[in-house]
């Protein structure tokens, strides 16, 4: 979605609950793309598919699926990591 610097302005509690629901929102000056504003914890990669249009979310956080391993106490997370990427 695009919106205008005084439209933002006139209407900034609006454009940021549709933030805290997932949308981006680019903020534009006289017609030109100037900034982007989008939920925290969206990484750039994330926030260019969402962008455009490849991937959708829906604002909640990540939870991992109930498959995955839980980590068992006293063992570091980079442990995991490492297993991982093999």
């Amino acid at each position: 979605m695009e919106v205008g610097i005084r439209e933002l302005k006139n209407g900034l509690s609006r454009y940021l609950k549709r933030v805290q629901k997932g949308e981006s929102v680019v903020v534009t000056q006289h017609g030109r793309p100037v900034a982007r504003i989008v939920p925290v914890g969206v990484s750039e990669h994330l926030e260019q598919l969402m962008s455009d249009a490849r991937v959708t979310w829906s604002g909640r956080r990540f939870r991992p699926p109930s498959n995955a391993p839980r980590p068992k106490p006293g063992h570091p997370v980079s442990d995991y990591v490492g297993e991982d990427r093999r």
